[in-house]
């Protein structure tokens, strides 16, 4: 298991035990994280699991793909440096301790 942390909009933060394998979308779902939606489950069709990733994480995460990049134009005020779609995250274990902050609305 790998810690994350998110930070939720009213600044309220909640560590969840992620399983290896799932998306960092399904973590958040499975572990009830106010304001991640994820409405098209994963399939990286929507922008409703938007989320901010902490500064000296950002390196560390995979590349965004196109089809990504192009979805997170129809985010709530996406950050060009540290805007991800939860769905597009898979957990592995160099994310160990892994800082998101989930932003004030989706869409």
């Amino acid at each position: 298991m790998v810690e994350v942390t998110f930070v939720e909009a009213d600044g309220s933060r909640r560590v969840v035990s992620a399983t290896i394998g799932l998306s960092l979308m399904e973590v958040a779902r499975n572990d009830g994280v106010r304001g991640i939606e994820a409405e098209c489950g994963g399939a990286c069709a929507c922008s409703t699991c938007h989320v901010y990733v902490a500064g000296d994480w950002v390196a560390r995460m995979p590349e965004r793909s196109p089809i990504e990049e192009d979805m997170l134009d129809f985010a709530h005020e996406p950050d060009p440096t540290t805007s991800r779609l939860a769905c597009q995250i898979p957990i592995s274990e160099d994310l160990d301790g892994l800082i998101i902050s989930v932003p004030e609305r989706q869409c």
